[in-house]
């Protein structure tokens, strides 16, 4: 098993703050993408269009789990393609704010021979993600 893609970024906000910017659909739209359907309850499916260069993909989800304010868990893999990876995402109350960790794993198991599902296309991804749209949305100014 290949060792997982993990990034961890603090930012000054309120777990709170953060844990809702995970959580509620509108605001997921502002840095993460359109989901059309979200719950944060153990077992709520959900599904959303991503890609990139033209290139479009059905995102298939489901929560696994789901701590208030500290984690939430769920799959992801792709509509009509073999394997299937987890996304943890877990809250820690940090003296400058909140720290995120972005857990992705189980890359391996997606179909390698598509250039999309390579791993290093996922952590420049999720280094935009988190690193880049998930703080300007939680420290923009007010």
């Amino acid at each position: 098993m290949e060792q997982p893609f993990t990034i961890e970024r603090t930012f000054n906000t309120s777990i709170e703050n953060a844990w809702s910017a995970l959580t509620d659909k509108e605001q997921m739209k502002a840095w993460y993408f359109n989901i059309p359907e979200f719950k944060p309850e153990v077992g709520f499916e959900f599904t959303f269009d991503g890609g990139n260069e033209g290139r479009k993909y059905v995102h298939l989800c489901e929560i696994t789990e789901m701590v208030v304010n500290k984690k939430l868990g769920h799959t992801w893999r792709y509509k009509g393609y073999e394997g299937v990876s987890y996304v943890l995402f877990e809250l820690f109350a940090e003296e400058a704010g909140t720290r995120v960790k972005l857990t992705h794993e189980g890359l391996e198991t997606l179909p390698q021979s598509n250039p999309d599902f390579k791993k290093e296309n996922f952590s420049a991804g999720w280094n935009h993600i988190i690193g880049t749209s998930l703080k300007d949305f939680l420290e923009k100014p007010s």
